[in-house]
């Protein structure tokens, strides 16, 4: 049985794809078949392959299934801004039809565990009346939420999964990232967060310089996301 999660975040970098690697890792390291999908992406670099991102190569190299560049990052722009201007300016449509139609084909791959990174937060625009939290709709599948653990991130936090409820679907968990230094009151905000979000935290990940994902998913609990293999 294939189980499909949206990767969320309360904001940019906020370590959206470090955690999306980890859970890949703890995923694999649990024996199961692990497949992800970075829908769009602004930030590319132009190689001889053509536009690569980052974070989408490094899911590629975090699951266990072999896909190509273009299944994983259907959507690959090149200027680091906000993905829906990105596009406009490269004449592009970001067509959401087309993302959930390759999200599906990379849930039927047959793996067990299937992540969707999102861009951004939950509501950055795809153009003028569409969203990217439209995507998780379209395929009705649940969240899970990465918190960046820095001021602010407790509002930030509970209104994104306020808006995941009020759009119908279910935060299936949510994982706090210290994605930088010198957080005032840590274990405060999240014994805060723990008591107001209404959802399992799979974990909490202290900042790490590297960005070690293979580190980070030995902290990661998978137990209420996936069966046992």
């Amino acid at each position: 049985m294939t189980r499909t999660y949206f990767v969320a975040g309360t904001d940019t970098e906020v370590g959206k794809t470090y955690v999306t690697a980890a859970l890949l890792a703890s995923a694999a390291n649990a024996g199961l078949k692990t497949a992800a999908v970075k829908p769009v992406a602004s930030g590319c670099e132009s190689t001889d392959a053509g536009l690569r991102n980052a974070d989408a190569l490094l899911l590629q190299e975090a699951m266990t299934l072999e896909l190509p560049y273009q299944q994983v990052n259907p959507f690959a722009l090149e200027p680091a801004i906000a993905p829906h201007i990105a596009a406009m300016e490269a004449g592009k449509s970001l067509n959401l039809s087309r993302m959930a139609g390759v999200c599906r084909g990379v849930m039927s791959t047959g793996a067990d565990l299937v992540l969707i990174e999102g861009a951004g937060g939950w509501r950055t625009p795809l153009g003028p009346r569409a969203f990217l939290s439209q995507l998780p709709r379209e395929l009705n599948i649940p969240v899970i939420l990465v918190v960046g653990m820095q001021l602010g991130c407790i509002n930030h936090a509970l209104l994104t999964a306020e808006a995941i409820r009020r759009d119908g679907l279910p935060l299936a968990g949510w994982v706090a990232n210290f994605a930088r230094e010198g957080m005032a009151r840590p274990e405060e905000n999240l014994a805060t967060l723990k008591a107001l979000l209404p959802a399992p935290l799979l974990g909490t990940l202290p900042f790490d310089e590297r960005a070690d994902y293979r580190r980070a998913a030995h902290l990661l609990d998978l137990g209420p996301l996936t069966p046992t293999p």
